[in-house]
């Protein structure tokens, strides 16, 4: 078997990812400076890290999950992507009160950009609060959280489709389900954060950007 062959073997794929990666590169393109350090939360695949710091190279990124299954994958798609600035994937549950789980603590201050796409639906709720807890202590000044997803708004209506999303969600796990943006907001206020932007994504998702109060 060729490298390029265990790689692509190794590589497990979200449709998902595939479909909302470029939308969000383009978002983030317009958000960000021209470097930075980011950390990713919630890597899954590893299709995003590797999607974006192939085309961010100023950035130097930090993939991770709470679990280590699928972090050959996020190894194989850097690879594939020729992704350079990316460390190894770490173990982080969000709802912890210090990151990374094993290892040495982020120290405070060490992230430009902390990105989490395609979590909170699938979590239960206090890793919203875990989330915005995390991004407020590891966040530099003027550094963003930015996150990616669909929400419930309260004067907006709900997409059929987010709808069905929810629905199917709850009865997969009663933890988990679409938030609803004020409270996802009152998280980060309780966190010292503020939403700063709030982008409509294809599909009926939202980008948020959030900052520092």
């Amino acid at each position: 078997m060729t490298i390029a062959s265990t790689l692509r073997h190794l590589a497990q794929r979200s449709p998902a990812c595939e479909r909302n990666r470029e939308p969000i590169l383009e978002r983030l393109l317009q958000l960000l400076p021209p470097s930075g350090n980011a950390l990713e939360i919630a890597s899954g695949t590893g299709q995003h890290v590797a999607f974006f710091a192939a085309r961010m190279p100023g950035w130097v990124w930090q993939p991770s999950d709470r679990t280590d299954a699928a972090f050959a994958s996020i190894d194989a798609w850097c690879a594939q992507e020729g992704a350079a600035k990316v460390h190894g994937p770490v173990l982080l549950d969000a709802t912890a009160p210090r990151w990374p789980d094993e290892g040495p603590a982020f120290e405070a201050g060490s992230f430009d950009l902390v990105l989490c796409a395609n979590m909170l639906h699938i979590a239960p709720w206090s890793a919203c609060a875990g989330l915005m807890q995390g991004a407020a202590r590891y966040l530099a000044p003027g550094g963003r959280l930015v996150t990616y997803g669909p929400y419930l708004e309260a004067d907006v209506p709900t997409a059929p489709s987010n709808l069905a999303f929810d629905a199917d969600l709850r009865q997969r796990d009663p933890a988990w389900g679409l938030r609803a943006l004020a409270d996802v907001v009152g998280e980060a206020h309780a966190a010292g954060l503020r939403l700063a932007e709030r982008h409509a994504m294809p599909a009926n998702n939202l980008l948020l950007v959030f900052q520092p109060a």
